[in-house]
């Protein structure tokens, strides 16, 4: 199933390579501490999963999709329109309104249209992210058909090392890679961050696949602390100066 947004480093690539890690493992509840554009749970469908992620609109968003949202805000990849739902969209946060249905449907209008699908909030917590530049945008209405898929999964805006895991769990976990953009929300994701996601990870008696930018920093501390490391070439979508040269990530397993 294709997920409903659009989402920088987006994982549906990986999927060939997970199924067959997933697939002795599928009576397990899947854990994501990271959950992004949702690729890796509507590839694998568990029928119980818990869904973190920091962003707090992004998670609204999918709290919304599991009662059946349907998007009721007009939908054009439109220059004013555009920058009318984001002033929109800004003022609903100011008031209070970040957890409407309202929100949502603007949050997903502003995902498909606004520049290469990035999420990016400045110092006053507004949505800064500029016009987009597609052709065609295939916009949906009516989200209903995702209500089913995602009846028996929990969504979740915190800090991944408060996630309630259960010692049998298995987890996907995809964090901010180690690059110099890694502003996905207000916050930011620090080294300190990185060291912390992998060192609580790694005291997970369950199945753990990590996933990261292969930089050498982030391979010694997967290795240093017992991950097997898998380096692959994957897809780079998102890129400023037009690069798709194939970038190098490291898929870390414990316990599979």
């Amino acid at each position: 199933m294709t997920p409903p947004l659009k989402w920088a480093g987006g994982k549906r690539w990986q999927l060939p390579i997970l199924q067959p890690l997933w697939a002795p493992h599928r009576q397990r509840r899947l854990v994501e501490p990271f959950c992004g554009g949702l690729a890796v749970p509507l590839g694998l469908r568990p029928a119980r999963a818990l869904l973190n992620d920091i962003n707090p609109h992004l998670v609204n968003f999918y709290q919304w999709l599991q009662r059946g949202l349907r998007i009721d805000v007009p939908l054009e990849n439109d220059h004013d329109l555009y920058y009318a739902h984001r002033t929109r969209f800004n003022a609903l946060l100011e008031a209070g309104g970040a957890d409407t249905a309202e929100a949502a449907s603007l949050f997903y209008f502003l995902n498909r249209t606004g520049y290469n699908g990035l999420c990016r909030f400045n110092r006053r917590n507004q949505f800064n992210v500029p016009f987009g530049r597609y052709r065609t945008i295939p916009y949906q209405a009516d989200l209903g058909t995702y209500r089913d898929v995602v009846q028996g999964w929990t969504f979740r805006c915190g800090d991944f090392d408060t996630l309630p895991i259960a010692p049998d769990d298995f987890i996907y976990a995809d964090p901010p890679y180690d690059v110099e953009f890694r502003q996905y929300a207000a916050l930011g994701f620090s080294w300190d961050d990185q060291v912390r996601a992998a060192e609580f990870l790694a005291r997970h008696p369950g199945p753990v696949v990590l996933a990261n930018q292969a930089t050498p920093r982030i391979l010694a501390l997967y290795g240093d602390l017992g991950y097997r490391l898998r380096v692959l070439d994957a897809p780079r979508r998102i890129s400023c100066d037009g690069n798709r040269t194939p970038a190098r990530e490291v898929l870390a397993t414990r316990h599979l």
